[in-house]
C-alpha cells in the first residue's frame, strides 16, 4: 500500500469501472459491482486491493495472493484464486497503471505559506531563504536546508543533517547526519513505461526512498522513489555527483560510488562494493559484498562478493586485461604486416 504520507488515496472503484477504463474483460460479470480502494504488487495485495500478473514465471506469487482482483492475461486466468476476480486484458501492467492512477494521487506541495504549518521542525533548524517545506514534513534539530531547496509533503529528514541549495526531497525518509549537496534530487518518479491500450503510459511509482544516517549524495544526483517496493540508501555509503540510483534499488552501507555511475532499477549491492567512475549496471543484478569495479564497466549480470570486474560487458579484471592485451598485440601485429 502506498504511504500516506506521500500518497493520497482516491475514492474506491468498482471492478466494472475500472474493466471500462482499461478495456479489460471482467473474467465474472457479476462481479463487476465488487471494489477496491487500492493497488498492490501481488505479495503485497489485500482483499480490497488490485494487483497484476504479467510473467507466468509469478504464478506461484498469484497463487499465494490475498488480492481482491488481478489483471492477467486471458491464458492465465486459470492460475487465479478462488477469492480474486480476475480481469482479462492482453495488456496487464498496463491496466495496472491506469487503476493506480485512479486510486491514488501524489501530495504535492500546496500553495500558501512556504513552510506548512504542520510543518515540524526541531530546536536549531536553520531555513535559507526560498526553502519550501511541505505538509506534515519534519526536520531534526540542528539540520540546515539551503537556499530554494524544496522539502515535499511527509518528508522526514533526521538531525544534523546539511542539505545544500536547490536539492529536491520528495517521498523520502532521512537518517541523521546525511549530507545532501546541491541540485540533489531524491524520491522523483523513476523511470518506468508499458503499452496500454492506446499506446505508451507512464506506470506510477508509489514506493519510498530511504536514506539511512552518514550518507552523502553528491550534487546533481538523482536516487528514484520505488515503484512498488522502496528505494534504500545504506548507512554511511558516499554517492559522488551526477550519480543516477534506479527505483527499488538496495544499496549496502559504506558503499562508494564515482560520478556518472549510472544504476538501473531493482539492483542490489552488498555491503562495502566499490563502483568507479561511469560505472553502468543494468536492473535486477546483484552486486555482491565488497565487489569492486573497475571505472566504465558495463555490468550486465551478477558479480560475486569480494571480486574485481572491468570492461564491457564487465568480467573478471585479470580476463578483462589479459583479453585487452591480446587485442593489442593483434592490432599491432596487423599494422606491422600492412594487412
Amino acid at each position: 500500500m502506498p504511504d500516506p504520507r506521500f500518497f493520497e488515496d482516491l475514492d474506491p472503484v468498482s471492478l466494472g469501472e475500472l474493466a471500462e477504463l482499461t478495456g479489460a474483460e471482467l473474467a465474472d460479470p457479476a462481479a463487476g459491482g465488487k471494489t477496491v480502494r487500492a493497488v498492490a504488487i501481488l505479495s503485497q495485495a489485500r482483499s480490497d486491493s488490485i494487483t497484476f500478473l504479467s510473467d507466468i514465471k509469478h504464478a506461484e506469487g498469484l497463487a499465494q495472493t490475498r488480492a481482491g482482483a488481478c489483471f492477467v492475461q486471458a491464458k492465465s486466468a486459470a492460475l487465479l484464486p478462488e477469492a480474486c476476480t480476475g480481469l482479462l486484458t492482453p495488456t496487464p501492467q498496463g491496466a495496472y497503471a491506469i487503476a493506480a492512477q485512479r486510486l491514488h494521487r501524489l501530495r504535492i506541495v500546496a500553495p500558501g505559506e512556504a513552510v506548512a504549518p504542520d510543518a515540524e521542525l526541531e530546536a536549531g533548524v536553520i531555513l535559507a531563504p526560498g526553502v519550501v517545506v511541505g505538509a506534515g514534513a519534519r526536520i531534526g534539530a540542528g539540520t540546515t536546508i539551503g537556499a530554494n531547496s524544496v522539502i515535499g509533503p511527509g518528508v522526514a529528514i533526521g538531525r544534523a543533517c546539511q542539505i545544500s541549495a536547490n536539492v529536491s526531497i520528495a517521498c523520502a525518509l532521512i537518517g541523521d547526519r546525511v549530507k545532501v549537496l546541491a541540485g540533489a534530487a531524491i524520491g522523483e518518479a523513476g523511470f518506468g513505461a508499458t503499452v496500454g491500450p492506446q499506446g505508451l503510459i507512464d506506470i506510477p511509482q508509489l514506493g519510498r526512498v530511504i536514506v539511512q544516517d552518514g550518507v552523502t549524495i553528491g550534487a546533481n544526483s538523482c536516487i528514484d522513489r520505488g515503484a512498488f517496493d522502496d528505494t534504500s540508501i545504506g548507512e554511511n555509503t558516499k554517492i559522488d555527483n551526477l550519480v543516477q540510483i534506479g527505483h527499488n534499488c538496495r544499496i549496502g552501507r559504506n558503499c562508494v560510488m564515482a560520478a556518472h555511475t549510472g544504476i538501473s532499477g531493482s539492483v542490489d549491492i552488498g555491503d562495502g562494493a566499490q563502483l568507479g567512475g561511469r560505472v553502468g549496471i543494468a536492473d535486477h543484478v546483484t552486486i555482491g559484498a565488497g565487489a569492486r569495479l573497475a571505472a566504465a564497466a558495463g555490468v550486465m549480470g551478477n558479480v560475486p562478493a569480494g571480486e574485481t570486474w572491468g570492461g564491457f560487458p564487465a568480467r573478471p579484471i585479470r580476463r578483462w586485461l589479459r583479453e585487452a592485451a591480446w587485442v593489442g598485440r593483434m592490432a599491432a601485429r596487423k599494422e606491422g604486416t600492412g594487412e
